[in-house]
């Protein structure tokens, strides 16, 4: 983002308009800049969520609920092999970037940015072959319609995984646009231009098409994400030794990939819990409502993001005050925007779902469901990312792995009896479960109270110090 400094009409961008509407000021202070990744990260989350909606909604009126459910099923079993095949590295980068910054440790940052790559693609590409054997032994067990979406899909999974450690990598260095353009804006705006491509060509838009489509679109956002950050930090960093710690990352990066994990199964057990007991077309039904829903999820994310590298410095430097300003911050600008964006969904729900199918308004009553859980959720505060970056990640950890087998016994008790949702209460239950935890967890273990209620006064107190 450009400072407003440098042309006078910059000041009335939107990104700047909804930075000023968090009560930010625009200026040169460590907060203001944060504020300013935050709204970045949340503009960037929000137009790819955008341009990822309008695919959804033209996969499903091309392909039907049938052939939708089938490539939801298969996707959202590449999205969670690709994130757990980075071994957590790309969270734990958002902790260790810093730290090597702030110690002038340019060898171990070399290393590590060299050498994480390597790591996560070595591991990736061993996953997508087990997979692929694994498929090929299975033979005719695997049903006709899964099986060649899922052997495509596979040959993604090391894309994805190196996309999201550079991601992380970006974040760490404050780098938001540069970070989160490429997978999250050019990836989805490069799948629907390809799906558009073959549609108007006549091509069957099938589950087999739209995977070799995001393959390819996959493939074309993680090479610019490359081109662009070995540049920038080709720049920053001069050549010299490289120091690899593959243990500190991977000692680092267990909590974190615990937590990913969990997290992924809070985000996905409802779908592949109902994909055991319903058929496609209620799969592709509650997808819709779902990831509608999940525009709220993207405030939190992009905050968090945002305030990561600088709760990490923070806690690095010594300085108490500054910190507990910071958390204040976070909570005030998770809660808010996330009861204006649950709000404004729920309100254009039904019209909303229309567009995937008439049939889907029938989920309705999953977004509000999901919106109790996730503004819950919000209310609780950045508890999840004060843990995390103050090394007690292990201890979320803990309270992710509880709550992900909460959401799978649940979803596993409620889906056979209420469908579509008893999912959606099973999932709205694990995410209050684990934000209540963290919550408790970071005033009993760190002094700091993250939830909304005691925060409320953070936002101005902080602007009257930067």
């Amino acid at each position: 983002m450009a400072a407003p400094a440098s042309l006078a009409v910059m000041a009335r961008s939107p990104t700047q308009s909804a930075a000023g509407g968090l009560g930010l000021r625009l200026g040169a202070s460590e907060r203001s800049r944060t504020g300013r990744r935050a709204v970045t990260a949340f503009l960037v989350r929000t137009t790819s969520a955008g341009l990822l909606y309008l695919t959804q909604v033209a996969l499903a009126r091309w392909m039907g609920a049938y052939d939708y459910g089938i490539y939801v099923f298969v996707w959202t079993w590449v999205l969670m092999l690709g994130s757990l095949s980075n071994l957590g590295l790309s969270t734990a980068v958002l902790r260790l970037i810093p730290q090597h910054r702030e110690r002038d440790e340019q060898a171990a940052l070399r290393g590590l940015l060299l050498g994480g790559r390597l790591l996560v693609l070595s591991v990736a590409s061993s996953i997508a072959l087990v997979g692929l054997v694994l498929l090929w032994c299975l033979g005719e067990r695997v049903a006709a319609p899964y099986a060649v979406p899922a052997y495509l899909g596979l040959i993604c999974i090391p894309i994805l995984t190196l996309t999201d450690l550079q991601d992380g990598v970006a974040r760490a260095r404050g780098l938001m646009a540069l970070g989160l353009l490429p997978p999250y804006v050019l990836r989805p705006l490069l799948l629907i231009v390809g799906l558009g491509a073959a549609h108007l060509c006549g091509l069957p838009v099938n589950a087999r098409i739209a995977i070799a489509v995001a393959i390819v679109a996959s493939l074309g956002a993680a090479i610019v994400q490359t081109l662009l950050l070995r540049r920038r930090l080709r720049r920053e960093l001069p050549p010299g030794p490289h120091r690899y710690a593959f243990a500190l990352w991977l000692k680092t990066a267990l909590p974190f990939w615990l937590i990913v994990a969990c997290d992924l199964t809070l985000q996905n057990a409802d779908v592949l819990v109902i994909s055991s007991y319903l058929g496609p077309a209620e799969v592709g039904m509650y997808f819709a409502a779902a990831k509608t829903m999940s525009f709220v999820l993207f405030i939190h994310y992009a905050v968090a993001s945002a305030m990561a590298n600088r709760i990490a410095a923070l806690d690095v430097r010594g300085n108490e005050e500054d910190l507990r300003a910071a958390v204040a911050d976070a909570a005030n600008w998770i809660f808010w925007p996330s009861l204006a964006a649950g709000a404004a969904i729920l309100l254009v729900g039904k019209p909303m779902l229309w567009f995937f199918n008439p049939q889907f308004q029938q989920a309705y009553p999953v977004m509000v469901i999901l919106a109790i859980g996730l503004l819950t959720r919000a209310a609780l505060g950045p508890a999840d990312v004060v843990l995390n970056m103050l090394g007690q990640g292990s201890a979320s950890a803990l309270l992710l792995v509880a709550s992900a087998l909460l959401s799978v016994a649940l979803s596993a008790a409620l889906v056979p009896v209420f469908g579509l949702g008893g999912a959606a209460t099973a999932t709205s239950l694990a995410f209050v479960a684990v934000a209540a935890g963290n919550c408790a967890l970071a005033r009993r273990r760190l002094n700091l109270r993250t939830a909304i209620w005691h925060n409320l006064d953070g936002p101005w107190r902080a602007a009257r110090r930067s």
